[in-house]
C-alpha cells in the first residue's frame, strides 16, 4: 500500500454547461509537470459534486461535452511515471443526479429539498438512505474495477439531518425521536458512517489493498474504515491559521498516516485566478511537516485541460526545497509531554453548538501553548491519556467515572494537572469529581466581569493591577491544604440593565476573598475559562498567568527558547538516534476585512535553543539539510546551542547516543 508523501489534490467541479471539457488536455504534459514537482501521489476526480463523471461510465452521467475517457487517460500517464492516483468521488453532493432524482435528496426538517441559497454548494444534498446509495456503490465498483487506482477520496460526506420517508421510518424502527433535533443529528451521523463502511466494503471486495479517506466523517468514526487521514485547511479560505496546529496535534494521536491538505488559492476552492504567496504556501507545508503530517496541495483543474504553469512553478519551487529535508522527515515521530484534553464533544461536529464551544477552548489553548513553545498533543476522551507529564483540562472538561479514573491514574504516575473553568467537575456540575482538586465548587461566579490579582508566587511579569476575566467563570472555595495563588476582585456592579441605565462601565472595586487560582499538590486550577478567553480576546497577562503556572507544574520543559518572539513556533520530532527541532518564524498579518496574509518570512538572528537531554548523550548538533555544524554544550540537563539565523524556517538536528 502506497503511503503518500508529496501530493497534489485536484478539484474538477465543472458545470454541465461548460462546452469544451478535456478539449486541450495533454495527459503526458500534465503528468510531466507533476513528476517535475517530485510528487508521488495525486487525487483526481472520477466524479464531481455536480454529478459529472470524467470517465466512461455506464452507471453515472459523463460530462456532456467530454468526448473521451479523461480519467482513464490520466491514469495511464500516471502509471507510466510512477505516480499513484486516487479517484475522487463526491458522495454528499451530486447536483445533476439530484436534479433528475429529487427522491434521492435530503428533505430538511424545514421542508426543503432545495434550500433557499441556490448559490451555496450544499443547497441540495444526497440522502444515503435512499436508492441513491446503491447507485453510488455501483459507481464505486465501476471505478475501482476499471482503473489502476491507489485509493478513493470520498468527499462532502457530512449529510445533514433528513426527514424523508426512508429516514423517518428507520428512526421510528430504532426508537429514535425523529422530531428531536439532537436525535436527528445522531441518526444522520449513523447514516454517514454506515455508507462509508459500505463503500469501503464494496471497493475492497474488488481491490483489497486500497487507500481510503472519508472527508466529512468524524476522524474517530472512520478509525476502522479508512486507512489514512487528511486535514483540509486553506488558511486564507476560511479556516484561518489557528486550525492546523490544533488538528495536527489531535489527528497525530489516532495512529494513522496523515496528510496536511492546503491549497494554492488566495481564497478557497474554485478561486481559479487566485494564487498564494510563496511564503504562505511554504509555511503551511513546513508547519504540517513539523507536526508529523505529510503534505498535499490543492489546485483546481481547468475544465478544458489548460496547464497552469504559474501554479506548477510555485509548487515545484516549494516542493523542491522541502524534499531536501526528506532524510529527517521519514518516520519522524512528533514529541509531546503535555496532553490537552478536549472538552465534550471533542472533535465530533454532530452537535454544532457544543462543538463550537469545544473548539474555542482548544484553539485558545493551542495558540497559547504554541506561543509558550510547549510540546503537546490534543486528546479526545477516547484517547489514552498516559505518558504525559502534564494534563491540561481547558475550561469545560467534565469528569465522568471513566475520565476521573484516567486522571487518577495519571496522578498516580507522578503527573500534574492544570484545569480551568468548569473542568474537573462532575457531569452535573455540582462538585469536583476528585478530592485531589482540594476545592469546593459553588456554582457560577456572581461577577460579570470578574477581575483577578496574582499573589506573590504568580506575580512575575504580571501587571500590578486587577486584570479582567472577560468570560463568566466559576466560584471556588479552597479546602484545607489548598494554596490560593490569585484572588477574585469584584466590580462595583455587574453588567445589567436596571430599568434606567445600562451598566457597561464596570471598574474593579474590591477584593472578594474568593480564589481565582489554586494549587493542591500537583493540581492547579483557574476559576475562569481562560483558554476560551484567550481565543476570543488574546490577553497577554492571561498567557503570562498560565506560563507562571506551567513553571511550577512543568519546571523543566522539553525545549527552552527564550530568545524567540511570541509568533515563532517550535516543534520537536524524533528518529532513531536523533531529535529534530523545527523553528518557524512567520507572521500572518490581517489585511483588509478578512484575509490573514503571509507575504514573507521573518528572519531571526542568533537564536538560543536548549533541548532537554532526557538521559541522552549529545554527539553533534547541525542544521539540515546543509549539515552545518553548530557548537553546543551540555549543562543543567539541557543540550544548548545557538542558531546563527532562522530565515523563516530552520531544522535543528541533535544527533544523540544513549
Amino acid at each position: 500500500m502506497h503511503q503518500p508523501k508529496w501530493c497534489l489534490f485536484y478539484d474538477v467541479h465543472t458545470m454541465p454547461a461548460c462546452p469544451d471539457v478535456g478539449a486541450a488536455f495533454d495527459a503526458d504534459a500534465f503528468t510531466d509537470r507533476i513528476k517535475a514537482c517530485g510528487v508521488d501521489y495525486i487525487v483526481f476526480h472520477a466524479r464531481c459534486n455536480l454529478g459529472m463523471a470524467y470517465y466512461d461510465t455506464k452507471v453515472g452521467i459523463r460530462h456532456p461535452s467530454l468526448q473521451y475517457d479523461l480519467f482513464g487517460r490520466l491514469a495511464e500517464a500516471c502509471q507510466a511515471r510512477g505516480i499513484a492516483l486516487t479517484a475522487y468521488v463526491n458522495v454528499g453532493l451530486s447536483h445533476e443526479e439530484a436534479l433528475l432524482h429529487r427522491d434521492w435528496t435530503v428533505l430538511t426538517p424545514e421542508g426543503y429539498t432545495y434550500r433557499p441559497d441556490r448559490l451555496d454548494h450544499f443547497f441540495r444534498m444526497m440522502c444515503y438512505n435512499t436508492s441513491y446509495a446503491e447507485h453510488l456503490l455501483a459507481m464505486v465498483r465501476e471505478i475501482v474495477s476499471g482503473y489502476p487506482v491507489a485509493g478513493l477520496f470520498l468527499d462532502c460526506m457530512h449529510q445533514h439531518p433528513c426527514v424523508g420517508v426512508e429516514c423517518v421510518r428507520e428512526m421510528k424502527e430504532r426508537g429514535i425521536d425523529w422530531a428531536d433535533a439532537a436525535q436527528r443529528a445522531e441518526f444522520a451521523n449513523l447514516s454517514r458512517v454506515r455508507i462509508a463502511r459500505r463503500i469501503a466494503e464494496a471497493a475492497r471486495a474488488v481491490k483489497p489493498d486500497l487507500l481510503f479517506y472519508f472527508n466529512g466523517v468524524g476522524y474517530e468514526d472512520q478509525q476502522e474504515i479508512g486507512t489514512y487521514l487528511e486535514y483540509e485547511c486553506l488558511p486564507t479560505g476560511g479556516w484561518g491559521y489557528e486550525a492546523l496546529p490544533l488538528y495536527g496535534r489531535y489527528m497525530r494521536t489516532l495512529g494513522k498516516p496523515l496528510l496536511n491538505m492546503t491549497g494554492r488559492f488566495h481564497r478557497s476552492w474554485g478561486d481559479f485566478g487566485g494564487i498564494r504567496t510563496e511564503a504562505s504556501l511554504e509555511y503551511d507545508c513546513l508547519h504540517g511537516l513539523a507536526l508529523g503530517m505529510r503534505t498535499t496541495i490543492g489546485d483546481h483543474f481547468h475544465p478544458r485541460g489548460d496547464i497552469n504553469h504559474a501554479v506548477f512553478d510555485l509548487i515545484e519551487r516549494v516542493y523542491t526545497r522541502l524534499q531536501k529535508l526528506e532524510p529527517w522527515l521519514e518516520d519522524a515521530q512528533p514529541q509531546a509531554e503535555i496532553g490537552v484534553v478536549a472538552p465534550a464533544p471533542g472533535f465530533s461536529w454532530v452537535h454544532e453548538q457544543a462543538f463550537a464551544r469545544s473548539q474555542a477552548a482548544l484553539k485558545g489553548a493551542t495558540r497559547l501553548l504554541c506561543e509558550l513553545k510547549q510540546q503537546f498533543d490534543v486528546l479526545s476522551d477516547k484517547a489514552a491519556w498516559e505518558g504525559y507529564r502534564l494534563l491540561i483540562l481547558p475550561d469545560d472538561v467534565l469528569l465522568d467515572e471513566t475520565a476521573a479514573a484516567k486522571v487518577r491514574a495519571h496522578l498516580a504516575c507522578g503527573g500534574a494537572v492544570l484545569s480551568s473553568g468548569w473542568s474537573g467537575a462532575t457531569p452535573d456540575r455540582t462538585g469536583f469529581a476528585l478530592p485531589e482538586w482540594g476545592l469546593r465548587l459553588e456554582g457560577e461566579d456572581p461577577c460579570d466581569p470578574a477581575y483577578f490579582v496574582a499573589g506573590p508566587r504568580l506575580s512575575e511579569g504580571m501587571p500590578d493591577m486587577p486584570v479582567t476575566l472577560y468570560d463568566r467563570g466559576t466560584a471556588i472555595a479552597p479546602l484545607d491544604g489548598t494554596e490560593v495563588l490569585a484572588e477574585i476582585w469584584a466590580p462595583y456592579y455587574s453588567r445589567h440593565w436596571d430599568g434606567e441605565h445600562g451598566y457597561v462601565y464596570l471598574p474593579p472595586d474590591r477584593a472578594t476573598g474568593r480564589a481565582a487560582v489554586t494549587m493542591h499538590g500537583p493540581i492547579a486550577h483557574i476559576s475562569h475559562p481562560v483558554f476560551t478567553s484567550y481565543h476570543h480576546h488574546a490577553q497577554v497577562p492571561v498567557r503570562r498567568l498560565v506560563a507562571n503556572l506551567l513553571a511550577k507544574l512543568l519546571p523543566a520543559p522539553m525545549v527552552q527558547a527564550e530568545d524567540l518572539p511570541s509568533f515563532a513556533r517550535v516543534m520537536v520530532t524524533r528518529q532513531p538516534e536523533r531529535r529534530i527541532v523545527h523553528l518557524l518564524s512567520y507572521v500572518p498579518e490581517r489585511r483588509g476585512a478578512s484575509i490573514d496574509m503571509i507575504e514573507e518570512p521573518i528572519e531571526l538572528r542568533r537564536v538560543s535553543v536548549a533541548l532537554r537531554g532526557d538521559g541522552r548523550e549529545p554527539a553533534r548538533v547541525y542544521l539540515a539539510p546543509s549539515r552545518q555544524e553548530l557548537p553546543f554544550e551540555a549543562a543543567g540537563g539541557y543540550i544548548k546551542t545557538t542558531v546563527p539565523a532562522v530565515p523563516g524556517y530552520a531544522m535543528l538536528v541533535f544527533e544523540e547516543r544513549r
